[in-house]
């Protein structure tokens, strides 16, 4: 009988939010490359690969006049590689590979007295790639003869 209790208290713990733990804010996504990953350098001469993932909300709200659902809305998600190891990898996928991508996250702000039409003017997210599985490969389209 107390054997239940105890158990219930440890898995209660497992959960805890004590200040020891890290902050982590990480992104799955399931969608479709929007484009073969490219190869970019820093300023640093750095090496690095960004790719496009493109997800689908498919929005069950009311039907329109015709009686029709609303179209799927795309939302586009640019990513950015710094693994060496990774980064091969990725070189070799293809636009409209199916995958499962799990990025960090990481939103800066605007920098203080930036003109708003820049980039350090505005709100950016950062997506760094750290995972990734293919779940399907492209359908190959061919002309007919």
């Amino acid at each position: 009988m107390f054997a239940a209790i105890r158990s219930s208290r440890a898995a209660a713990r497992a959960f805890s939010t004590s200040a020891s733990r890290a902050d982590v804010a990480k992104l799955t996504l399931v969608g479709r490359l929007g484009r073969d990953p490219e190869v970019k350098e820093t300023k640093n001469s750095n090496e690095y690969v960004t790719y496009v993932v493109a997800t689908n909300s498919f929005n069950p709200g009311p039907l329109d006049a015709s009686g029709e659902r609303p179209q799927p809305r795309t939302s586009w998600h640019r990513i950015l590689s710094f693994q060496e190891s990774s980064n091969k990898y990725l070189q070799t996928l293809k636009k409209g590979t199916l995958v499962y991508v799990e990025a960090g996250y990481e939103l800066r702000e605007p920098e203080p007295n930036s003109d708003p039409s820049t980039p350090m003017g505005q709100r950016q997210i950062f997506l760094r790639h750290e995972t990734i599985r293919v779940l399907a490969q492209p359908k190959v389209f061919r002309a007919r003869a």
